[in-house]
C-alpha cells in the first residue's frame, strides 16, 4: 500500500474560518492520485490520530481506504474518514 500526500493547498485564510469550509488535499493511495475535501476539524483529528498511532495521514488515510472497500464500498472516502473521525475521537 504506498500513499503520498501531494501539494496541499488550504484555502485563503477568510475561507478557511467559516464554518463548513471545505479543504482540498491530494494524495496518492494504492498507486492512483485522488483528492479528499474535508473540513478543517475533521483534517486536524486525523492529523492528531495519524500522531497518536506513530503513522503518517496518507497511510492512515490509505488504511480508512481499504477499510471502505471491504465495509461499504458505496460510500465515499469523504465520507468514510468522517465516520472514522468520529468512531476514533476522544
Amino acid at each position: 500500500m504506498t500513499a503520498s500526500l501531494m501539494n496541499e493547498r488550504p484555502r485563503a485564510n477568510r475561507e478557511m474560518s467559516l464554518k463548513g469550509a471545505l479543504q482540498k488535499r491530494s494524495m496518492r493511495i494504492a498507486g492512483h492520485r485522488t483528492s479528499l475535501a474535508l473540513e478543517p476539524q475533521f483534517w486536524s483529528a486525523l492529523e492528531r490520530i495519524a500522531r497518536e498511532r506513530g503513522a503518517s495521514m496518507p497511510l492512515l488515510i490509505a488504511s480508512i481506504d481499504e477499510r471502505r472497500g471491504k465495509d461499504a464500498p458505496e460510500a465515499s472516502l469523504a465520507s468514510a474518514v468522517r465516520v472514522f473521525v468520529l468512531e476514533n475521537r476522544v
